[in-house]
């Protein structure tokens, strides 16, 4: 089969948790924080959390002393993820379910609720990325697409709202895709316009409570969803997951009467 020549610009997925992730070395540092309160002792959900972006974060949460849940589909993925985590000394909570089936979101929320009582940080990470034409894209792409990227984050939204009160923080990694659109990734640009559309009707429904809601938009990421979706990608230009995290965690550690609403980071040389 003869291989498809790259396009100008490709979508810059902010990390599918369905993509493998392999082993590496993180780039950049660690994680260099602002001023404001810290997180020991807070009770953070992050979906997709066993790899890439959603393991960055996760970490630095656990580094900030945070009880971290992690919420994912791959079994293997969360062991391994639950071990990097361990080290810091604080409680993690390795739950395996997929944000796409409702059932398994209320079972996930009711035993954050049962452990923890409440929640404090909500990374809604998880995400999928399928490359193809509209022509090329089959219903069942596309609605796994819509499920996974748009539903997904609804569903854990809705479900984590009744244990959360005033000063609790809502992040949704929504890609720079959610502002911009891409040939060959159609459901995927869908989705996160879509998902970006509801975090901005939600800031506006919750912030009389005092809940915060953030839009993350972030540029290329350097994980192993290149393997898959531009093998050709020019990894050398994009961001380390870490360095997204770290400002994900500047952002959650602004007082309480602050919000940054949207967090947008693209490599320094810009779109690839």
């Amino acid at each position: 089969m003869a291989k498809k020549k790259p396009a100008s610009k490709r979508p810059m997925p902010a990390e599918p948790a369905a993509a493998a992730e392999k082993t590496r070395k993180p780039r950049g540092g660690r994680f260099v924080l602002s001023g404001g309160p810290g997180l020991q002792g807070q009770v953070a959900v992050v979906t997709g959390g066993n790899r890439g972006i959603g393991l960055a974060i996760a970490e630095a949460l656990a580094a900030e002393g945070a009880k971290v849940i992690l919420f994912g589909r791959d079994r293997a993925a969360l062991r391994h993820a639950t071990t990097v985590l361990s080290k810091y000394g604080n409680p993690v909570l390795p739950v395996e379910g997929d944000v796409t089936q409702e059932i398994s979101v209320i079972a996930l929320f009711e035993e954050v609720r049962r452990r923890f009582g409440r929640v404090d940080i909500l990374i809604n990470n998880a995400g999928i990325a399928p490359s193809g034409t509209v022509a090329e894209t089959h219903l069942d792409v596309w609605r796994k697409t819509l499920d996974t990227n748009l539903t997904g984050t609804f569903l854990c939204c809705r479900a984590a709202l009744p244990l959360m009160k005033a000063g609790a923080t809502i992040v949704n990694n929504l890609s720079i895709v959610a502002e911009m659109a891409f040939p060959k990734a159609s459901a995927y640009v869908a989705s996160k316009h879509g998902a970006l559309g509801f975090t901005k009707a939600l800031r506006m429904e919750v912030q009389g409570q005092g809940i915060r809601v953030i839009a993350l938009l972030a540029g290329a990421v350097e994980t192993d969803i290149w393997d898959q979706f531009w093998p050709e990608a020019p990894r050398e230009r994009m961001m380390a997951p870490e360095t997204v995290a770290a400002v994900v965690i500047n952002a959650v550690r602004l007082p309480a009467n602050s919000v940054v609403e949207e967090v947008r980071i693209m490599p320094t040389t810009g779109a690839l």
